[in-house]
């Protein structure tokens, strides 16, 4: 289940262009440290190493909450939609931190908003976003949020 409309959340102006988000408008953060091998052949980490940190920091958010298990847990989240809009150039060494929010909470879905925040800058440098679908693990079919997600991810609307 995707909600493909735009929403305030999604940081669009009137053109419909992004505009970068600052560190306040994110609930939670997540360290994240740039490696060598992120950095492509123009000096600057790769678009696709900011799908890897999203998907990081979500995940990591989420088990160090106690609302995913994805060894012992009966429901797993499997991305749906992921998109990404950037504003300034990360490179390494620096180090990131991603910030998340809860844009949208379905019955068996979830729309995290991310921000990529460089050393201490307050505006990001990319903001994008993850639908995640949670379902059975081993049927693959859409199930309710269990109740200890549904509680974390209510923490970041």
């Amino acid at each position: 289940m995707t909600d493909t409309t735009d929403t305030p959340t999604q940081a669009r102006s009137q053109a419909s262009r992004a505009t970068p988000q600052a560190r306040s408008s994110y609930k939670a953060f997540v360290p994240i440290t740039t490696r060598w091998a992120d950095n492509d052949v123009y000096g600057h980490v790769n678009n696709v190493v900011y799908y890897s940190w999203f998907d990081t920091a979500v995940n990591s958010y989420l088990i160090s909450q106690g609302a995913l298990d994805m060894a012992q847990g009966d429901t797993i989240g499997l991305v749906v939609q992921t998109q990404c809009d950037y504003f300034a150039a990360v490179s390494f060494p620096q180090n990131v931190s991603v910030g998340i929010r809860v844009g949208r909470l379905g019955s068996s879905s979830v729309r995290y908003e991310l921000g990529v925040f460089a050393d201490d800058q307050p505006l990001a440098s990319a903001c994008g976003h993850f639908v995640h679908v949670y379902v059975d693990k081993t049927t693959r079919r859409p199930v309710p949020l269990p109740t200890q997600l549904k509680t974390v991810v209510e923490q970041l609307l």
